[in-house]
Parts: C-alpha cells; sequence; structure tokens
C-alpha cells in the first residue's frame, strides 16, 4: 500500500510543478494578450493547482489523514485514486508540452 502512496505523492508533485510552468506561461500571455481565454488558462491552473496542493499537503503533513490514507484506505480505492492522479499528470503534462512547444 505505501508503494501506491508514494506514487501518489511524486504524480501529485509533479503536477504541482507542470501548472506552476503552464501558470507561468499563461499570466505572462495574459498580460501581453488580454484575452479571455487565457485568463480562463490561467484560473483553471490555479484552481487545479489550488487542489492539487491539498491534495499534497494531505498526502505528507497531515498527521491523521496521512495516517489513514497509508494504512486503512482498501487497495481498490488506493489503486483508483492513484489512477486519476496518474491520468491527470498525463493530462498536465501534454498540455505543458502542447503550451511550451
Amino acid at each position: 500500500m505505501t508503494t501506491l502512496f508514494d506514487v501518489a505523492r511524486v504524480a501529485v508533485a509533479l503536477n504541482l510543478v507542470l501548472l506552476a510552468v503552464l501558470g507561468g506561461v499563461w499570466a505572462r500571455n495574459y498580460w501581453h494578450i488580454r484575452s479571455k481565454q487565457t485568463l480562463g488558462m490561467l484560473v483553471f491552473a490555479a484552481l487545479l493547482f489550488t487542489e492539487n496542493g491539498f491534495a499534497l499537503y494531505f498526502y505528507l503533513f497531515d498527521s491523521v489523514l496521512s495516517a489513514w490514507f497509508a494504512t486503512k484506505v482498501p487497495a481498490v480505492a488506493w489503486r483508483a485514486m492513484l489512477l486519476f492522479h496518474v491520468l491527470e499528470t498525463l493530462a498536465i503534462a501534454f498540455l505543458t508540452w502542447v503550451t511550451l512547444d
């Protein structure tokens, strides 16, 4: 179970890094272009960054929830949560690649 927990932590941390890069690009673009679409992408990155920040906080620093996640969550639930984290990482990585290209 701890392996799934560790993979989830890494995926969420990577999401934060990628979203920070995307947020920086989109903030710079919004500053120059001032379009609603660019602002929408920036808000999207900020909200998803916040969601992943909360997840990482709970996985790393909240003693009650991190212990519960590591020991009491059934394996089938962990596999589902891990799948969502990894799919999100793949989607954000692709979006980052497209944005920086």
